[in-house]
């Protein structure tokens, strides 16, 4: 599996991972230019998303946070 394959994995795995807990980020995929470019390390864009889903993320976090 090369970068490209295993970023669209991951990024497929971090979707369904946020699914899971009702959290959408409408904006997740691969950054582009950075999968253009011949040597570069594939990166996930996180994109953007409104206040309530940031305010979820937010609170997911903080109760994964507390179970560790």
């Amino acid at each position: 599996m090369d970068g490209i394959q295993q970023a669209e994995a991951v990024r497929e795995e971090l979707g369904m991972a946020l699914a899971g807990v009702g959290i959408t980020l409408p904006s997740l995929a691969l950054d582009v230019p950075m999968v253009a470019a011949c040597h570069a390390v594939p990166l996930i864009d996180l994109g953007r998303c409104n206040l309530a889903t940031a305010r979820k993320l937010a609170t997911v976090l903080r109760a994964a946070g507390t179970t560790r």
